[in-house]
């Protein structure tokens, strides 16, 4: 082969990908002298398909089948011999290419067959243990790394699998197991006691005390070596959960004393972080007696790794000691590790940092109020490790120890602002801003992206624990918003909504007024968090924040939605090139339309979405107005649907793309779910002519066998009644409190603009109308809660003053109750819905609509966008009364309409 030719492998790159075997044959091994392998012959001698033995891993590399090439490039032929050599009988059973494989193969053919023991042993146990495992014993003594590496693999599958008793399994595999423990390589032996302790999980006690504990004394002795002592250890932690406290007393404990006194120190650090186990394992009184005397020898030790383990240790154990062990001896070993990690072990600073939440709870009650003040500035100067002149490197160090330094410094500071939260109980979140704002700023304006990173995680913590001071992190909130690393802004996004509910209400859920108006600077930070993700490559950052938009409406005004991220919804949906961020724009904006409190900018976003996605001339935009509609669906009533998108949906049967034909074929069944008969009688002629007309007229064939199960699926549906039926009624419960709340959202608008027009009335007229509600309005009603008059004493009953009033009143009362868990329920809407009916159901709880005072602000008709048009009529369908809310708010009586399709033209 050409040594230009494209398909000719660079061997001079990195080989990582590679197998371990092949990476040594590349590296070491000259061309020249590699056999020239046939490849057919190797496939020809895999395992059938019983087995899914791996195929060679040269066939995944394009040349490497003209490894006979020399360096010289020209082939050398294959010799017979090479070729007898690696084919293999096709005839021979499993069993047989097995045994055959393992004593005259390749290592490679070898290694294989280890790999594919598991599923011999499902197949054919009784004669895979007693012809193939005697061969893979005898295999094992003379294995390589890989060989080894993958018969630890697959005896540990074997257990997993339960394929043999538990009784078979260690008298056929444990002594292999047991033999390579003290392999010569590190990750071998270390892969075989990994299988040993899951053996020992399920071991019986008999056989553990016989095969593997009396072994053990002799192989944790001095005389041994540092491998064989460390795997003591390591075996010694597991076995104590598995006798009980008399037998580890007698026999385990004093094999642990002996290795905790070790003359090397890996093996005193290695028994150290035993303890832990071995301590849950005997009980409290043996471990203040044994156990601690030999942690607190170990912290006094010459290693600073046995030192390290000492301590992670004593941390973790704290639960088990009681008050006077944490207080007289646990207290002043924690306060001088503190004191020695500045001065002379700074190979601390890290796992003190890490584990100083524990320490904070396990110590606390104890510290005196000197020592709770000192442990605090401890944590501060942490906080600052590395920022602060005294802590930078000097001059005679080498630019390779700075780095070491810095990053060590970075660790030191993640792990602070990981500890915040616990550092906020330890002081009380009463004393955050004295004692612990400063720091908080500190982590939040890092120079370094983890550390800013780890505490954007912990923000939301860090909220509820300051319940109603949380007012104080406002300027926090806003910079990691703003930060330049997204980094940090996926990280703060997680919690986004439950952020901002705990910023609006303050931490109190009886709070009336939205505090996030003292917050200007909110919106503005999320509208260039928007803009940032969308300017990115990450546009799963991007999905995300979309998707945690949808609890805006309960945290700002109605209008301010409208103005700043309304519009921006739209250009997502119509320019962005990533299908997922497109579809959390189109719910978002929905969610947005829910929620809106005027009627005239809901008709305004319905009749953009219209005709701007439903009409656009990209078939790219129809295709995302059906999705569109598919949220309406689930968020919106079934007579909103009907009223204002029914009609332009079923029109794009039309459509010229056969691909937005095919998409609206399978909505055809959630479009018809939202139907009720009789009221809705017309529009399912309607629906049922279009679908015929799609069965006769219908060119592609894709779409075609679309069309026919569509029309077998319409078929088996059952339609909705006006009146509840026992089958749907949970259904149309819940469809009928969405209806209910859209409904009250137009009354309530008509409602305010009465208020606003009363409140600008001469000064007697509006003193004359409050003395008059004053003698008229119930004495249990707030007196906080303002009252609109619909008009005229003269002209309006008393009655219906007290049913306008009373629902004003309950609009106004939307503000107290919590949305931020209850929108992200929208998602979930369709769980209860049966796959038959494509009825959406959204639990009555997510129905609450946060209205707050704010939303009634009204603007100038010049600062409408100009893209809006509120002139312009909608397409609208009637469903006889259903909708007399319109009529109240218009002021006119709501005719209903027959519209056509013949009207309505779809562009291509």
């Amino acid at each position: 082969m050409d040594p230009r030719h494209p398909l000719t492998p660079s061997f001079s790159s990195s080989h990582s990908h590679l197998p371990q075997y092949l990476q040594s044959l590349i590296s070491f091994q000259p061309w020249s002298s590699f056999p020239a392998l046939p490849l057919l012959q190797i496939s020809s001698c895999s395992f059938p398909l019983g087995c899914s033995l791996p195929p060679c891993p040269l066939l995944a590399f394009p040349g490497v089948e003209n490894a006979g090439e020399t360096a010289l490039g020209y082939k050398r032929e294959k010799t017979p011999e090479e070729i007898e050599r690696l084919t293999v009988d096709e005839d021979l059973s499993d069993i047989e290419r097995a045994v055959y494989l393992l004593s005259a193969g390749q290592d490679i053919q070898g290694t294989s067959v280890i790999a594919n023991l598991p599923c011999l042993m499902r197949q054919n146990p009784a004669e895979t243990l007693r012809r193939v495992l005697p061969k893979v014993r005898e295999v094992l003594h003379v294995a390589g790394v890989e060989m080894q590496l993958t018969a630890a693999a697959s005896f540990l599958t074997v257990l997993q699998e339960e394929s043999v008793s538990i009784h078979t399994y260690a008298h056929s595999f444990l002594q292999v197991i047991l033999l390579h423990l003290e392999h010569r390589d590190t990750g071998v032996s270390n892969a075989w006691l990994e299988t040993l302790l899951s053996v020992i999980e399920v071991l019986p006690k008999e056989t553990l005390r016989h095969e593997i504990l009396n072994p053990l004394v002799s192989k944790a002795q001095l005389s041994q070596t540092v491998q064989s002592r460390l795997v003591s250890c390591k075996i010694l932690g597991k076995l104590t959960n598995k006798f009980d406290a008399h037998t580890i007393k007698r026999e385990i404990l004093p094999l642990v004393k002996s290795l905790c006194q070790d003359v090397e120190y890996e093996v005193r650090s290695c028994m150290c972080r035993q303890l832990e186990n071995i301590a849950q394992g005997i009980g409290t009184e043996l471990t203040k007696s044994v156990v601690l005397p030999e942690l607190i020898e170990l912290s006094r030790d010459e290693g600073s790794s046995v030192r390290l383990a000492a301590f992670e240790t004593l941390v973790n154990l704290l639960d088990i000691f009681d008050t006077d062990d944490r207080s007289q001896t646990i207290l002043p070993l924690v306060k001088s590790f503190c004191e020695k990690s500045f001065k002379a072990d700074e190979s601390i600073l890290i796992s003190l940092s890490f584990h100083l939440g524990k320490l904070c709870h396990g110590l606390y009650g104890i510290f005196t109020p000197d020592q709770h003040l000192r442990f605090l500035e401890f944590y501060k100067k942490l906080c600052t490790l590395g920022l602060q002149q005294e802590n930078g490197h000097n001059e005679n160090q080498i630019p390779t120890q700075i780095l070491e330094q810095e990053k060590k410094y970075i660790s030191v500071r993640k792990n602070c602002a990981y500890n915040f939260p616990a550092m906020i109980v330890f002081v009380d979140p009463k004393n955050f801003h004295m004692e612990l704002y400063s720091t908080f700023f500190c982590l939040c304006h890092d120079p370094e992206v983890p550390v800013r990173y780890t505490i954007a995680i912990c923000f939301y913590e860090v909220s509820k624990l300051l319940n109603s001071g949380v007012y104080l992190i406002h300027k926090e909130l806003i910079t990691l918003l703003q930060d330049e690393s997204l980094e940090v802004l996926d990280a703060l996004i997680d919690h986004l909504p439950e952020i901002l509910e705990l910023m609006s209400t303050g931490g109190e859920s009886s709070v009336q007024e939205n505090k996030l108006l003292s917050l200007p600077d909110l919106i503005p930070a999320l509208t260039a968090a928007e803009q940032r993700a969308a300017a990115s490559l990450k546009w799963r950052t991007h999905e995300k924040l979309l998707q945690k938009y949808a609890c805006l409406p309960h945290v700002i005004s109605s209008d301010q939605i409208y103005y700043r991220f309304l519009q921006r919804m739209f250009t997502i949906m119509m320019t962005n090139n990533v299908l997922p961020v497109q579809k959390a724009a189109s719910r978002t904006l929905c969610i947005f339309l829910r929620y809106n409190r005027k009627q005239e900018q809901r008709h305004e976003v319905i009749q953009k979405l219209i005709e701007q996605l439903g009409q656009g001339k990209s078939y790219w935009n129809r295709l995302r107005f059906l999705d569109t509609c598919e949220c309406i669906i689930e968020i919106f009533s079934k007579s909103f649907f009907c009223k204002y998108f029914f009609l332009p949906v079923i029109e794009l049967t039309h459509d010229p793309v056969a691909n937005v034909r095919m998409k609206l074929c399978c909505l055809l069944p959630k479009v018809k779910s939202t139907l009720k008969i009789p009221a809705d009688k017309h529009l399912l002629q309607q629906l049922e002519m279009c679908v015929r007309k799609l069965l006769c007229q219908e060119k592609d064939k894709d779409v075609l066998a679309i069309v026919k199960r569509t029309v077998l699926e319409l078929d088996r549906m059952e339609m909705s009644m006006d009146a509840f039926q026992k089958k749907f009624y949970e259904k149309d419960l819940l469809d009928q409190e969405k209806e209910r709340e859209e409904l009250l959202l137009l009354e309530m608008e008509q409602l305010e603009k009465e208020k606003q027009q009363n409140d600008g009335r001469p000064m007697s007229d509006k003193t004359f109308e409050k003395k008059r509600r004053d003698t008229k309005t119930p004495a249990a009603l707030p007196k906080s809660l303002p009252v609109a008059v619909a008009g005229p004493s003269s002209g309006t009953s008393s009655t219906s003053k007290e049913i306008k009033k009373s629902k004003l009143i309950r609009s106004q009362s939307f503000n107290n109750q919590a949305f931020h868990a209850k929108y992200g329920n929208l998602d979930k809407c369709t769980s209860k819905s049966s796959a038959a009916a494509y009825t959406p159901s959204v639990s009555a709880k997510t129905s609450v609509i946060s209205l707050t005072d704010n939303s009634f602000r009204t603007r100038n008709a010049n600062s409408v966008p100009a893209s809006f048009s509120p002139n312009t009529p909608l397409p609208s369908t009637s469903r006889g009364t259903g909708n007399s809310a319109d009529a109240k708010s218009s002021g006119k009586d709501a005719q209903p309409r027959k519209a056509t399709l013949k009207s309505r033209k779809s562009n291509p």
